[in-house]
Order: structure tokens, then C-alpha cells, then sequence
């Protein structure tokens, strides 16, 4: 071997750049500092901020006091204030998860929902409005409309106009159990629809993961064009220096120059990928989609051990909010038979009344006297209204059991089918760094140290090298399919990739 050739094979093991175990992006591209002073992201006004000092019992309540407390800085949500941006900011997956939980957009409406969803419950469980009549009673016929004075004698009507005048209190009342099992329901539903918001958080955690996995894929895409430049740069060195010995033609250089050229034109795709799913990252999480934002992961650590598939079978059936949402929706659907069985108890209406023969503005010189009055509300008409209502409870609640079975087998062909994708994507990716890249590496040193001692095969060489570089870059997409596959099986089975 000459001295050049051994210096161009040094060469070309020496500046093989490794693969790093930790990917961070050098220059975040499109990135833009977000002022705190923009009007999209000023503080909301108070809503009931007044209450709190109106209101003594607020303030005793911590939970009320939370609720009504004035709006400052300290307890403004995240998705009306943003920082100014002080630089570039580093989070991995788990902290991300984190921002998608407190600053999406679509998570806060959810809980925004279950929250005043709860706050029908108190509403439904207290007691019905108390009615406050005035009572004037014995008026003759085209007489004159007059309070204060209706009972006052004239020459038409020695003894008055009105002989009973008063005020009335009327209270109704509902068949005992009614109102708690109707805000038993309420509180179920909502509950319900808490376990529907945790679905709407795994499914956009599981494309927060699809989002963060490309997004390394394509710096580890970056990395190895980088890799090819650099190895095409020494493949065109040689070309040069074999050509300056007449011992290669020009066009050989000229081929390596176009090749590389080809492969900085590839960065340029892989940049335009890798800047969109950034965007979209930081718009997931709440962020303003130009953000500077450096994603920080270890591919090789994050594949981690996967349960088998009758434990993550096991734990969707257990604990998947899905699962959890239909079982209360079916709970509330039962007790709502219960509730419409109840229709055929009788409610109640209680009436108390105090009369005084004088007018209720005037002096009352006459006898106060009091009356009491039951009222019995029956259902009646053959109870009609409560056999259909009765009917539709029974109709929703084999609805609800329906939905309920439908929806436990769909979880568990979800996972069956996430287990088969990602038992696909780990054999794929196995093979590709277990066999493919290192015969394709083995090949270019081949071909390059062929080339280097004045041997042929230039083309052979140009191929091992474009072939290497197809290796290398689908290793990277297949590592990144098989964690977007990890991230969404755990997802099928209800629990979070980390």
C-alpha cells in the first residue's frame, strides 16, 4: 500500500463521525423571541373577583376562595401569559408531556368542562325556590283594585271590599331521594367526562411522541448527510490526487463533486422536516409555534423493554380511561332507571298563609290568623309520562352496556394490533444495525481502500457510499418508527411511554 493510499484509508477512519447518544439541535431554525407584551397573550379579566369581597363566606370556603380569587400573575394559566424568550429551551419527552399537559389548549377546555360540570351538582341537589304570594281575597266583582285600602267601609260596601288579605309561603318538595340520585348522576357524568379528557391527553401525548421521534430522526438524518460529505469530500481528495498521477480521469472527480453536492442538497429537506415538526411540537404543547426549542433524547435508551402483550391486555382492561369513561357512563345510565322508576312517587308542595281582615299595607287593627296547606303532586293520566320515561332510561342503559362491550374489545385489538407494529418495526430496525449497516460500511472501506492504491472501481466505490448513506438514514427512520410504535402501544394500553 503507498503512503497515500494509507494516508486516504487513515483518512477515512479517522473523520467517520459517531454516532452521538445524546441528539440536541446546534441551531434551532426559525426561531424568534416572543414578546410578554403581545395582546394575543394578555392577562384575562376577573370573573367574580368582586365576589370575594362582597361575600364574606367565600373567603371562608378554600375552595370558593380558590375559584374567586382575582386573577394575578402568580395564578394567571399559562395559555394567556408567555415570557419573553430568553433562548433556546431544552426538554425531552417527559417534560413535554408535562408542558401538553398544562398548556394545550384543547386539555384546558376539557377540564374547564369537567369543572362546570361539576358545578351543576350543588345546583341540582339543593332545594327547589320557595315561593312568596300576596294574598287579597273577596273582592267583589269590577271593584276597585286597591291594596292599602281594599278593606276600608264605603257607602257601596259598608263592610269593606276585601275580607281576607295576607302573604303566602309556598315550599315544594320532591319524593325524598329524588334530588341526591339526580345529582348522583350529574356527578357521574362528570366524572365521565374527566376519564374523556385523560383519552383526549393520550391521544395527543401519543402524537406529541410521533412528533418528538421524527423530529430526532431527522437530526440523526442531518448527522449522517453531514457523515456522507465528509466521506465524499475524501472519495474526491483521492479522485484528485489519482488524476494529478494520471492514474484516474477527471470525470471521476467531477462525479464525486456532483454526489456531494447532491447530499448538501438533501440536508436541505431534512432541515425544511425537521424545522415543521418543531413548529408543530411547540404548538402541541402551548408554546408559540416559532419558539426556540431543542428537543434532547437518547434513541438507544429510550427502547426500553415493552411488557408483553397479556400484561399490557391485562392493564387496558384495567385502567384505560376509556374503559373507565364507559363503566361510569354505564353506572349512570342505571341509576338513571332507578331515577325514572322514583317518577311514579308523589311530590310535595307545602303552603303556609297569614290572613288579617285589614288590608297587608294598612294597620292591621283586626284578627291575625294562620293556615297550613299539604299539596300531594300525583302523577296521573295512567302514568303514562312515566312508563315511556321509565322505557328510556331501560333504552339507554342497554345503550350504555353496548358501549361499554364495544368499546373494551375495540381497546384490546388497539393494542393487539400497536403490539404487531411494534414487533414489526424492532425486527426491521434490528436488521438494519445489526446486519445491513455494517456490511455497507464494510463495503465503502473496501472500495475506498481499493481505490486509493491506484485500483479501479470508482463507480463501485460511489455506489458502496450512496448505499452506506440510504443504510444509515433508514437505520435513523426505523428507530424513530419503532419508538413512535412503543409510544403508541403504550398509549393503546392506557399509560404513558415513559
Amino acid at each position: 500500500m503507498t503512503p497515500f493510499a494509507m494516508a486516504a484509508f487513515v483518512c477515512a477512519t479517522t473523520f467517520s463521525v459517531p454516532l452521538c447518544a445524546q441528539i440536541v439541535l446546534d441551531n434551532a431554525p426559525a426561531s424568534v423571541t416572543v414578546q410578554s407584551g403581545d395582546a394575543l397573550f394578555a392577562a384575562p379579566p376577573s370573573i367574580g373577583a368582586q365576589l370575594s369581597a362582597q361575600d364574606p363566606a367565600i373567603n371562608s370556603n378554600p375552595i370558593t376562595a380558590e375559584m374567586f380569587a382575582p386573577v394575578t400573575k402568580a395564578n394567571t394559566p399559562k395559555i394567556y401569559t408567555k415570557p419573553a424568550s430568553t433562548g433556546p429551551t431544552e426538554m425531552d419527552l417527559r417534560q413535554l408531556w408535562n408542558e401538553l399537559k398544562l398548556n394545550n389548549p384543547q386539555l384546558s377546555s376539557l377540564r374547564e368542562s369537567y369543572l362546570s360540570a361539576k358545578a351543576t351538582v350543588p345546583q341540582i341537589n339543593a332545594p327547589a325556590n320557595p315561593q312568596v304570594g300576596l294574598v287579597w281575597s273577596g273582592m267583589p266583582v269590577n271593584s276597585p283594585f286597591a291594596l292599602g285600602g281594599a278593606n276600608a267601609p264605603t257607602q257601596q260596601y259598608p263592610g269593606g271590599i276585601s275580607t281576607n288579605n295576607g302573604f303566602s309561603f309556598t315550599q315544594p318538595l320532591q319524593f325524598p331521594g329524588k334530588k341526591s340520585l339526580a345529582a348522583d348522576i350529574a356527578d357521574t357524568n362528570a366524572e365521565a367526562l374527566l376519564a374523556g379528557s385523560e383519552v383526549t391527553y393520550l391521544q395527543l401525548g401519543a402524537q406529541l411522541s410521533t412528533l418528538y421521534y421524527g423530529a430526532l430522526a431527522s437530526q440523526k438524518q442531518l448527522q449522517v448527510l453531514k457523515e456522507s460529505v465528509i466521506r465524499l469530500e475524501m472519495i474526491k481528495n483521492v479522485a484528485k490526487a489519482r488524476y494529478a498521477n494520471n492514474a484516474a480521469a477527471y470525470v471521476e472527480f467531477l462525479n464525486a463533486q456532483v454526489a456531494q453536492s447532491a447530499a448538501q442538497a438533501d440536508q436541505f429537506n431534512v432541515e425544511r422536516q425537521l424545522n415543521v415538526s418543531l413548529h408543530s411540537i411547540n404548538t402541541l404543547v402551548g408554546r408559540h409555534s416559532r419558539e426556540k426549542l431543542v428537543l434532547r433524547g437518547d434513541v438507544r435508551r429510550a427502547m426500553t423493554s415493552v411488557p408483553t402483550l397479556i400484561e399490557l391486555e391485562d392493564y387496558a382492561e384495567n385502567s384505560h380511561p376509556s374503559l373507565k369513561s364507559s363503566a361510569l357512563q354505564l353506572d349512570a345510565a342505571r341509576k338513571g332507571v332507578d331515577l325514572a322508576k322514583k317518577a311514579y312517587l308523589p311530590d310535595f308542595q307545602v303552603i303556609g298563609s297569614s290572613f288579617t281582615p285589614r288590608g297587608p299595607f294598612s294597620a292591621n287593627n283586626g284578627a291575625l290568623y294562620y293556615q297550613f296547606e299539604l299539596d300531594l303532586i300525583i302523577p296521573l293520566y295512567f302514568f303514562t309520562k312515566e312508563k315511556y320515561g321509565v322505557e328510556q332510561a331501560q333504552r339507554n342503559q342497554a345503550s350504555a352496556e353496548a358501549g361499554n362491550i364495544s368499546n373494551r374489545q375495540q381497546i384490546v385489538l388497539a393494542v393487539n394490533t400497536a403490539y404487531a407494529n411494534y414487533e414489526q418495526a424492532k425486527n426491521q430496525a434490528q436488521f438494519l444495525r445489526d446486519r445491513q449497516v455494517p456490511q455497507a460500511d464494510t463495503a465503502y472501506k473496501v472500495g475506498l481502500t481499493q481505490y486509493s492504491n491506484n485500483g479501479q472501481g470508482f463507480n463501485d466505490l460511489l455506489t458502496a457510499q450512496t448505499q452506506l448513506r440510504n443504510l444509515e438514514i433508514a437505520l435513523a427512520q426505523a428507530e424513530s418508527n419503532l419508538l413512535q410504535a412503543q409510544a403508541v402501544l403504550m398509549v393503546s394500553a392506557g399509560k404513558e411511554p415513559f
